[in-house]
């Protein structure tokens, strides 16, 4: 499990969330770190949808596939389940500010991305196994 993680603080200026540059980053490192190709599930947000981060697909084709996700269908989609795993580790904490909730939210993360099994639960309940 590759994952990139941003707090939106509300400065002025400050990009609300992930950019396509931002994912295509993140695909790039994650396949140097695999050294092999991806399949990636996307669901439609806008950054997937860029132009760009379009092109990009193309262009590395050879090691890059992309399946969309039909327009709303989070049954679908394996990172609703990881959500909710961390949602369960940090569901009762009273964060003091959203330093802390940061922390904590990074830290489920990596305890998930140490566990496969939890990983291969989240995907499977999709039914989107790919047997390999």
């Amino acid at each position: 499990m590759f994952y990139s993680f941003h707090v939106y603080r509300g400065r002025k200026g400050e990009k609300k969330g992930l950019t396509w540059q931002d994912y295509r980053d993140l695909l790039i490192r994650a396949h140097i770190r695999l050294g092999g190709p991806i399949v990636l599930v996307w669901d439609n947000l806008r950054a997937h949808l860029m132009p760009p981060m379009q092109a990009f697909i193309q262009a590395n084709q050879d090691w890059l596939t992309v399946f969309q996700l039909p327009s709303y269908a989070p049954d679908l989609n394996p990172q609703e389940g990881i959500w909710s795993l961390v949602k369960r580790t940090i569901g009762n904490l009273a964060a003091a500010n959203l330093d802390q909730l940061a922390r904590a939210v990074k830290r489920s993360l990596k305890q998930i991305q140490y566990r496969p099994h939890l990983i291969d639960g989240c995907l499977a309940t999709t039914g989107l196994i790919m047997d390999g």
